[in-house]
């Protein structure tokens, strides 16, 4: 088979859908499955690809590090009649998305969608609410001409049939669990970043307020003065509000920007708790990663996150939006220190079982079934 890739997101940006797209596309090059892909141009500095065609695009307003791209549709037409895909998969439900569903009813080339972003749940952030209705019937539209919509996780299935959607199917994450990875642990981490306190708790994601990071900074400040003063903080993203953050008085805080490889393994193993509080979750990469990591999370029971954390197992889910119900859980951990280790072994052996090459495999065959079926159909 032969595939063609729609996104509005894809390396070098940074976000969890661009590099779950790059992982899918290097998993199509080692299965020697000709693609196509589609993308908006990030940077005039962007490395030649032969089969990645990028088009100039504009910054999207909720979401910065997603563009909206000027896509040549001429341009487009010739690419896909030379290739002539078998299946067409639309990752976003911007302009290069609507480019792709587009030419697929056009050309009759069967559609698969992928759901990965909860933009409703965004729109209270940033004071938009009164759009969600719109987008929804939007999303209804843009999705229903596909031969199947996946999804990342159980909860985010169950919200799309709640809104009416049809024909669903679940596309897990998987994680690198030999690049993260307990035995990444760096003794010279708090020498590098000056850090004397007993406790390095960790942050990783957008500095953005869908993030929920009001709650973060609620819990910080919470934490009684004793056990404040044992307690360092990595917080590791970047995103609109950094420069807010970096201007308040925090705690015992470091920021460090974004990381990612070698570096980002790292910092994960050598923390001791992860804390992430983001309700607007499809799924919830770094969660996973701090798992592979020996990690636990106390995370928010929302989303995806709570379909990779088992409460009391490998971390504590707490109410979302409850800075309060976050620091019961800090207190239990501090107050029973040998369940870091208990809890962190249970997490990596959860995160092994989620391996990317079975994931993708999987996502091949349902990139079959599609073609079959919409084939048969028309055969019909």
């Amino acid at each position: 088979m032969q595939i063609a890739l729609f996104t509005d997101t894809f390396p070098p940006q940074v976000n969890g859908v661009s590099l779950t797209l790059k992982r899918l596309v290097n998993h199509l090059e080692r299965r020697d499955i000709p693609h196509e892909v589609f993308v908006p141009e990030f940077s005039k500095h962007n490395l030649f690809e032969s089969n990645i065609h990028r088009f100039t695009s504009l910054p999207f307003y909720l979401y910065p590090e997603c563009r909206i791209a000027l896509p040549n549709l001429l341009s487009v037409r010739n690419h896909l009649r030379r290739f002539q895909p078998d299946l067409i998969h639309i990752a976003t439900p911007f302009n290069m998305g609507l480019c792709g569903l587009h030419y697929g009813k056009k050309f009759g080339i069967p559609i698969v969608s992928s759901y990965h972003t909860h933009f409703d749940r965004y729109l209270d952030y940033y004071h938009l609410k009164f759009a969600s209705n719109w987008i929804w019937r939007y999303l209804r539209w843009f999705h229903e001409p596909c031969e199947v919509t996946f999804v990342p996780s159980e909860e985010t299935k169950q919200q799309l049939e709640n809104q009416g959607f049809s024909r669903i199917d679940i596309w897990k994450r998987g994680v690198d669990c030999d690049l993260f990875h307990p035995n990444k642990r760096n003794p010279d981490l708090r020498e590098k970043y000056g850090i004397k306190e007993q406790l390095l708790f960790l942050y990783v994601g957008r500095i953005a307020p869908e993030k929920d990071l009001d709650i973060l900074i609620e819990i910080m400040k919470k934490i009684p003065r004793p056990l404040q003063e044992r307690i360092h903080w990595l917080l590791v993203g970047e995103g609109p509000l950094l420069p807010e953050l970096r201007d308040q008085a925090l705690p015992n805080v470091t920021f460090l920007g974004y990381l990612s490889g070698e570096d980002l393994a790292e910092v994960y193993a050598s923390a001791d708790l992860f804390v992430f509080p983001s309700s607007t979750e499809t799924f919830g990469n770094v969660v996973l990663e701090a798992s592979a990591s020996g990690l636990i999370t106390i995370g928010a029971k929302s989303g995806g996150v709570q379909e990779i954390i088992r409460h009391g197992k490998s971390g504590f889910l707490c109410s979302p939006r409850n800075a309060d119900s976050f620091l019961q859980a800090i207190f239990r951990i501090v107050e029973s220190p040998d369940l870091l280790q208990q809890m962190g072994k249970d997490a990596r052996r959860y995160a092994l079982s989620q391996s990317w090459d079975a994931i993708l495999d999987g996502l091949l065959l349902q990139y079959e079934q599609s073609i079959y079926y919409a084939r048969k159909g028309s055969t019909a």
